[in-house]
């Protein structure tokens, strides 16, 4: 591990040790209280399937397989961080920051087709799949117990994609990129339990699924889902704050032919795209409340 990564993770590790040590609410019925809440997620990421096409098949390009053939076969960090506040008791207001970005490097063994850009036998590659989002999410709370806690509501998450297939061959090395930026509706579910006094156990849902012909008002079809999913156990300290481990799945799809004009050079130049991302994740974190 390089010095760079080091300090990093060393960085991480003490942001969600601080968050582990600091104070918590008192009971369950303390998470429907008002007031501002933090929340850190760390821990490691497991790729279960992740394909990508950018260009139609029968033009040669390949479902290129970053599992198998990209080097993500490997666990990876992975984080979270979420700010938020209850109002009214009832009324829960969140904002999700997810940075995710894998570099790896691999020397192709076959010969791979991307965006009509053949990339040779031999040729050794690094690959980035960057997919960092920004949620806003909103919760109702229909239930609100010391025991039992169920709120239902929408969320807004902001996609913010790079994905780069890079030839380090030399100076006649080959370069794909497909950049997008755009908005992504999805519904929100999330619900919890006490175990007693202190333990509890809790799950959240966000997802949607769309077609751009119906969903967005365009003329062309265009699918594409996406599901954040977890279920977590934690337990509840004194004055503040709460541990806990989380097991997410976190996948999503897209599929289809834009016919939207490319307004950037980083657009990727054939207009059909398959993506589809399948994840699990195991988590430790905390969630701080202030009052």
């Amino acid at each position: 591990m390089s010095i760079e990564k080091r300090r990093r993770f060393t960085f991480k590790t003490g942001v969600l040790a601080l968050i582990l040590l600091a104070g918590s609410a008192a009971t369950l019925q303390a998470q429907a209280q008002p007031g501002p809440y933090f929340q850190v997620e760390q821990g490691a990421l497991k790729l279960l399937k992740h394909t990508y096409r950018v260009g139609a098949v029968a033009d040669g390009n390949d479902d290129f397989d970053f599992v198998a053939q990209g080097g993500q076969e490997i666990l990876s960090f992975f984080e979270r961080y979420t700010a938020g506040i209850v109002f009214g008791t009832r009324h829960d207001l969140s904002f999700l920051y997810q940075p995710l970005e894998l570099v790896t490097n691999v020397r192709f063994k076959d010969s791979v087709q991307i965006d009509d850009v053949t990339f040779a036998t031999g040729t050794p590659m690094k690959l980035t799949y960057s997919f960092p989002f920004y949620r806003i999410t909103y919760r109702y709370n229909l239930l609100s117990t010391p025991t039992y806690n169920l709120g239902v509501g929408a969320a807004l998450q902001m996609r913010n994609a790079s994905i780069r297939f890079e030839d380090l061959s030399g100076a006649a090395g080959k370069l794909v990129v497909s950049q997008n930026l755009g908005p992504v509706p999805a519904l929100s579910l999330a619900g919890r339990t006490s175990l007693g006094k202190k333990a509890f156990i809790g799950f959240e849902a966000t997802g949607s699924y769309a077609s751009s012909a119906l969903f967005n008002g365009a003329n062309f079809t265009f699918e594409g889902s996406v599901l954040d999913a977890s279920i977590r156990g934690g337990y509840v300290f004194d004055q503040g704050s709460e541990a806990f481990a989380n097991l997410r799945f976190f996948g999503g799809t897209a599929n289809g032919i834009s016919q939207y004009p490319d307004v950037s050079w980083a657009e990727a130049d054939s207009n059909e795209t398959s993506n589809i991302i399948a994840t699990l994740s195991l988590t430790f974190g905390g969630t701080v409340r202030l009052r």
